[in-house]
């Protein structure tokens, strides 16, 4: 070690500050001339001395290295300061489709569609375009066609370290028994005057 803790330190945020995407540990460890488990150790007591202090930033773990970012209850401002006059938001069509691809990667086009029961092609170009969603090769079945998987800027974008921190799909999941109550819902008779609208109430569905 070529440093004291305190100079170590010192040398950590100033890398993380100008770091325009999360920096591993072992590329730290290589500037820093020592090793990796200590760019680890330093990283986790300076992430818990920032908490202590309740700092406006934090130093977190996303996307497989360290990053220092904004605390999430300081995000109102940071929003209103980032997306002042700005309105590129991802439209309800992209995110249903990111989220498709995050849980069932690799997946292709074709199987996105049939889920979606849309064409996603323009969606799938947008998201691929702003780096959320790559080609992770080709499946040997007729057509060879491309398989997607999302990136680690998505990982970065949403805060995790791995894909394995997405929330498990069955938290979003109604219980057999809400489905039953919905299921017993639609098989009610409810009459002449809805039979018309039954069909007349399902909206295109759109990009």
């Amino acid at each position: 070690m070529t440093a004291d803790a305190g100079d170590l330190d010192r040398a950590l945020e100033a890398l993380l500050i100008v770091a325009t995407e999360p920096a591993g540990e072992s590329l730290l460890a290589q500037l820093l001339e020592v090793s990796a488990s200590e760019v680890r150790n330093r990283c986790e007591i300076l992430a818990a001395h920032y908490a202590a202090t309740d700092r406006g930033f934090e130093l977190v773990r996303v996307a497989g290295g360290w990053r220092v970012q904004s605390h999430p209850d300081c995000a109102s401002y940071v929003e209103r300061f980032v997306l002042e006059g700005q309105s590129a938001r991802l439209s309800a069509a992209a995110l249903e489709t990111l989220a498709i691809i995050a849980y069932k990667q690799p997946i292709s086009r074709g199987q996105i569609a049939a889920i979606r029961g849309v064409n996603v092609d323009g969606v799938i170009r947008s998201l691929t375009q702003r780096g959320y969603v790559v080609e992770m090769g080709r499946d040997p079945s007729p057509g060879n066609p491309a398989m997607l998987g999302t990136t680690s800027k998505l990982l970065e974008r949403l805060g995790l370290d791995a894909l394995e921190d997405l929330p498990p799909l069955g938290e979003f999941v109604p219980g057999a028994d809400v489905v039953e109550a919905l299921e017993h819902g639609l098989r009610l008779d409810t009459g002449p005057a809805d039979d018309g609208l039954a069909d007349d109430a399902v909206p295109a569905v759109s990009e």
